[in-house]
């Protein structure tokens, strides 16, 4: 069983995702392997806050290639997961209280 901080990964800190907050979603960068349960539950126990909807994303690594002085480098970006989760009317999530 993975901890919260291990589902977890980072905030999406978007403009986007910033206007999402006025209708109580927020966006979470989480592990690729982490099912909705776990994200449910790994939001609950981090911040406190009860947990109504969770949809997920799922974004493919993509390639990427540019012409250099020496020749084409070729790469790729890596693959990740999203979750926008939904908390109950009333509740917020305060990404800046521990700074």
């Amino acid at each position: 069983m993975k901890t919260s901080l291990e589902v977890l990964l980072k905030p999406v800190n978007t403009e986007k995702m910033n206007s999402q907050e006025k209708l109580n979603r927020y966006g979470f960068y989480v592990d690729r392997t982490a099912n909705k349960l776990q994200i449910r539950k790994a939001v609950e126990d981090m911040y406190g806050v009860a947990v109504e909807s969770v949809h997920t994303i799922r974004y493919a690594g993509k390639n990427k290639s540019r012409v250099t002085k020496s020749g084409v480098i070729a790469g790729k970006s890596n693959a990740f997961k999203k979750a926008l989760v939904t908390v109950r009317e009333g509740e917020k999530i305060d990404f800046y209280s521990n700074i």
